[in-house]
C-alpha cells in the first residue's frame, strides 16, 4: 500500500503559522524584558537602601568625631584641628566620588539579555548576503 504525501499546506494555514511564531517570539521578549525589568527594580532599591545608611553613618560618625576632635583641641589649637578635618573630608570626598564612578561604570547595562534576543531575531530575519 502506498501513502501519498500530504498536501503542503495552504496560504492561510502558512500565515497563520507565521503569525502564531511572531506571536510566540514577541511574547518570549517581553517576558524576559519583564523579569529583567524587575531586577533593575530590585537592584536599584537595594542600592539606594545601602546608600541611604552609608550615608545616615557615615554623616553620625563625621560628626561626632568632628565634635570630639575640636573639643579636645579646643584650648591648644582650634584652628589646626578645623583645618586638618577639613583637608580630611575633601580627601574622603574625593576618594568616594573616584569610587562611586567606578561602581557604576562596572554595572551591567539594563536589559542585555532582550537585547541579545532582539539582536539574534534580526539576525534570523536578514537575508544571507
Amino acid at each position: 500500500m502506498e501513502t501519498r504525501p500530504s498536501a503542503p499546506p495552504g496560504l492561510v494555514d502558512s500565515i497563520r503559522s507565521l503569525g502564531d511564531g511572531l506571536i510566540a517570539s514577541v511574547e518570549d521578549r517581553i517576558a524576559l524584558f519583564a523579569v529583567e525589568l524587575q531586577e533593575e527594580k530590585f537592584r536599584l532599591v537595594q542600592t539606594f537602601i545601602w546608600i541611604s545608611a552609608a550615608v545616615f553613618t557615615g554623616m553620625m560618625t563625621v560628626m561626632f568625631a568632628s565634635l570630639t576632635l575640636v573639643y579636645l583641641f579646643w584650648e591648644t589649637s582650634r584652628l589646626t584641628a578645623l583645618g586638618g578635618l577639613t583637608l580630611l573630608y575633601a580627601g574622603a570626598l574625593v576618594t568616594i566620588i573616584a569610587a562611586c564612578r567606578r561602581f557604576l561604570a562596572r554595572q551591567p547595562v539594563p536589559f542585555a539579555a532582550t537585547l541579545d534576543e532582539l539582536g539574534e531575531d534580526r539576525a534570523c530575519i536578514r537575508p544571507a548576503s
